[in-house]
């Protein structure tokens, strides 16, 4: 795809990262807790309820302590995330199926290394939407199987659901894993096995990593990140 292409397509993921910015804030609380809209530090209420925006500097308007995602995280991950879907070549609903993931995956991944969860907010709709997207690409006549689509969906979340009762993952996880089982299982069963399995070997090196400088979690590891990482490289270079 030419530059210029990649390059607006990657202005476009940064919209969508901007977009997620106030998702991310809003949801980045312990179950059960409800959604905020205020500021934790001054109170101040930070998120309008017609058009909930936040500044790319992560700070409360009011008091300027900081309270959402890091500076330009959720811009700038979506903007690498959507150039490397651009890159790939692939196009029409599929493409639009992996936009859509990585649109959710990157809320989904910061929320998740804030508060180690994935609300169903934004899980469901994301597994909704890529069956549906799935579904539109296979009535177009894109290459690809809707029906192997749904079958690696329902066996990606059979999996996760056995590691989830042995204690293993997280039931966020498990509510994600049919968009992710649907996207790598529309181009074949090898797809799926390696954008499962990447996620897990990605996990496995970030941790190892954290561990050798200090900082890995003890209790608790944020999955969600690796498995839209991984799942996302397998399904943009197959």
């Amino acid at each position: 795809m030419p530059a210029l292409s990649v390059a607006l397509t990657a202005a476009i993921g940064a919209m969508a990262g901007a977009a997620a910015r106030p998702v991310v804030f809003a949801r980045s609380v312990p179950a059960p807790a409800a959604a905020r809209n205020s500021c934790p530090h001054c109170g101040g209420t930070v998120l309008d309820r017609w058009l909930p925006v936040l500044p790319a500097s992560g700070r409360c308007p009011a008091c300027a302590q900081a309270i959402g995602p890091r500076p330009l995280v959720p811009e700038a991950a979506a903007a690498i995330a959507f150039a490397a879907i651009a890159s790939g070549g692939a196009n029409g609903w599929f493409a639009a199926a992996q936009y859509w993931v990585a649109a959710f995956g990157v809320a989904l991944a910061l929320i998740d290394i804030a508060v180690q969860r994935l609300p169903d907010v934004l899980t469901l709709p994301a597994c909704g939407g890529t069956l549906i997207l799935l579904t539109a690409a296979a009535m177009a006549g894109e290459p690809g199987s809707l029906g192997r689509a749904a079958a690696a969906a329902a066996v990606l979340t059979a999996v996760f659901l056995l590691m989830a009762f042995a204690g293993a993952m997280g039931l966020g996880d498990v509510k994600f894993a049919p968009a992710v089982g649907a996207l790598l299982g529309w181009s074949s069963w090898t797809v799926l096995f390696w954008g499962a399995a990447a996620g897990f070997i990605v996990g496995a090196v970030s941790e190892v990593a954290r561990m050798a400088v200090g900082r890995a979690r003890r209790s608790h590891v944020s999955f969600g990140p690796y498995m839209v990482i991984g799942a996302l490289a397998v399904s943009v270079t197959s």
